[in-house]
């Protein structure tokens, strides 16, 4: 795995970068800010991004490749839409990560380190800014919340169907 300053042009959107969802609540100057913060990293199939029990605070975007979500070496999610946001926690908590998250193919994601970006941008100092980063949280949370409901409810139906037809 390779990791590179990002450097980004202020007030302009990169290609890569646009419609993706989780910057969609950051006006330009916030967005600027946001990845004034980032980094890019090149990984390889198989490197490890993110390590289960680790204590690090960056969120993922993926621009490219595939990546797949592990706990305790059991296969949670896997990954490979650009946009696609992962270690997302760790701007809400300054917990250790909860999963390993490990590239599937040749992949290439923005890093945006919290601490960093805290320190740039002191929450009390910009509340609008954490608004829109909480808010971008919030929808992805949510999102990944409907989905496992709706994944959970065809489960118990099929349950409860295979339950009726025994004998």
């Amino acid at each position: 795995m390779q990791e590179f300053a990002y450097i980004h042009e202020e007030g302009t959107m990169p290609e890569g970068l646009k419609g993706i969802p989780f910057l969609e609540p950051f006006d330009q100057h916030e967005a600027d800010d946001l990845l004034s913060s980032a980094s890019i990293l090149e990984c390889d199939p198989g490197d490890l991004i993110i390590k289960e029990g680790e204590l690090e605070s960056r969120i993922y975007i993926l621009i490219s490749g595939g990546v797949r979500v592990e706990k305790s070496g059991k296969l949670l999610a896997e990954f490979d839409l650009q946009g696609a946001i992962f270690g997302e926690l760790a701007a809400i908590d300054d917990e250790a990560r909860s999963a390993s998250v490990i590239a599937d193919s040749k992949v290439l994601c923005l890093a945006i380190d919290q601490k960093f970006l805290k320190d740039i941008k002191p929450p009390q100092e910009n509340p609008s800014f954490y608004a829109a980063l909480y808010k971008a949280i919030a929808q992805i949370t949510v999102a990944r919340l409907k989905a496992t409901s709706k994944e959970l409810a065809l489960l118990e139906r099929k349950y409860h169907e295979l339950k009726a037809s025994r004998p």
